[in-house]
Order: structure tokens, then sequence, then C-alpha cells
């Protein structure tokens, strides 16, 4: 017997038998005799034709389209008896069966994703090999996607003006560094300040972080996911949630491509491998600055 997860949002129930992915011509996932599919409506569902990619891609989009569940935007696999015809193709150039059905007239007026050098002219957003995950998840964001609402601390009190801040002149910003290794430490201040910021405090664990983040406002947070004292996602979620406008630039050993994707739909800016690449690093330092 082979399992798979249902590439839809259903009820995150396990299909035993034959459950195929919708690739090619797009085939019926499910061919078992359970094809029970139940819909969240509070959430916006695009569904997604998806034609071509390996085993380890399938794998990857999988993972995208569980972990979207968490969202106000829900990107769901497209097969023919799905309630919605789908809005969004992502299709392999390289595989032969995809830019076929790529012709079909029935792919008339979606948005395209394209993977492959050659690209057609109607595509919106094109991919080389190896794939970001996350930059194709920022491609379909940016057509889907509600804008988040801003959450800016512009530094006014209960009991100050915009004209008082202003003639104080703006808040200096404030990051946050947290890493066990005081080299690493010293590399990422070394970071900020090329990037003009020079006041950051540092912690050496999980809950030192913590207690920083409570106690101060901060800009920005660089963040090692390995820190102890606490498990990485439950280290990030409260830090983000004690500071809710909280930017975050985290790296981890050996990320998976299922940690990124993760990553990107928690809204963390950047998720770098150790070492991060230092030119990346620095461009998204001035991005987020």
């Amino acid at each position: 017997m082979r399992e798979h997860w249902c590439g839809l949002r259903a009820t995150q129930k396990l299909i035993p038998d034959k459950a195929l992915w919708c690739f090619g011509r797009c085939d019926p996932i499910i061919s078992g005799e359970d094809r029970t599919l139940t819909f969240d409506t509070m959430a916006q569902r695009i569904f997604v034709k998806v034609m071509g990619f390996n085993d380890v891609e399938r794998h990857a989009l999988n993972t995208l389209f569980r972990l979207s569940e968490q969202r106000e935007t829900v990107y769901a696999l497209w097969r023919p008896d799905a309630p919605e015809p789908p809005k969004l193709a992502l299709i392999d150039g390289q595989s032969y069966e995809a830019t076929v059905e790529f012709e079909s007239p029935s792919n008339e007026g979606l948005q395209i994703i394209w993977i492959g050098s050659v690209v057609p002219v109607r595509a919106y957003r094109s991919f080389d090999r190896p794939l970001s995950w996350p930059e194709v998840i920022k491609a379909m964001d940016e057509l889907f996607a509600s804008p988040e609402a801003l959450d800016i601390d512009l530094g006014f009190g209960d009991d100050t003006s915009p004209g008082e801040v202003a003639a104080a002149g703006p808040p200096a910003r404030r990051a946050l560094i947290a890493a066990a290794s005081r080299d690493e430490r010293l590399y990422l201040r070394a970071k900020l300040a090329l990037a003009d910021l020079t006041q950051a405090d540092e912690a050496e664990t999980g809950p030192q972080a913590l207690e920083l983040a409570r106690a101060n406002h901060y800009d920005l947070a660089l963040v090692d996911f390995g820190l102890t004292g606490i498990s990485g996602w439950d280290f990030l979620k409260e830090l983000t949630q004690s500071r809710g406008s909280l930017r975050l630039i985290v790296t981890k050993e050996r990320a998976s491509i299922g940690e990124h994707i993760r990553a990107r739909f928690s809204g963390i800016e950047g998720f770098f491998n150790k070492p991060p690449h230092p030119g990346r690093l620095a461009d998204l330092l001035q991005k987020v600055h």
C-alpha cells in the first residue's frame, strides 16, 4: 500500500491506496473510494494547476499547500472535480507533457508561473532550477494575498503628539542579536553596522532573547534557530508575539525545504542556512532597514 497526503485542504485525512498527484494532464488525485472533502469558507482558497515536476519538487509543493492552510490565503492542488476552476498554473517547462498541456485552450486566462529557461510570453513569472521555494511563494502571494496591514510603531506614546516627536528627531533603530556563539554575534553586529544599524543588544539563549524583547522595542532581530532553552519554532512564535512589528532574520543549520516554506508563511523576512550568504544577507538588511 502506498500512502500520500492528498494535496487539498480537506480533512487533513490520509487517503489510502492510490492517492495520485495531478501532474501531466491533471488526472484526478484520488482514485480510492474515500473522496470526502470539506472546504473552509473563511479563507480565500486559490486552486493551483500543477504540471510536471520531479518527486522532490512534488513533496515541496505538498508541503507548500499543507502549510498554507494556516493563512488567510490558502493554496490547494486543483483537480477536475474541484469546486472552482484553477486561478494559477505552475508549469515545469522541462516536461513535454506539461508544455503540451500548457497549449490547451482550457488554460487561457490562467496566471502562469513557469519553471525553466525558455519562457512563454504570457508567463507572469519564471524561475530557474534549483528552485527557491520562498521566492515562488512570494510570487504567488503577489498575485493573490491581501496586502498585510502595516504595523508601524511611530514612537508616539499615549501622551506624545507627532509634533513633539518630530522636534526630538526620529528614534534610533535598534536590533536584537541572539546567537550562542560569540563569533556569530560579532559577525552579525558587523553586518548590521554596514547597514547603518549600530544599536544592538545581544542574547546567548532563547529565554534571554525573549526577556530582552519583552522589555525593549526592537525593529529587527537576527536570531539563531538553534538557541538553547526553547525549541526553535516555539521561540520564533513567542518572539513575534511579544513584538508584533518585529522583523525577523533567522539562521539555521541544514534547513529543509519544508522549513524554508514554513518560515515564509510565518512572516519571517529571511531564513538562511548557516553560514548565511554574505551578499544576500547584506541585501536583505538594506531592504528591512
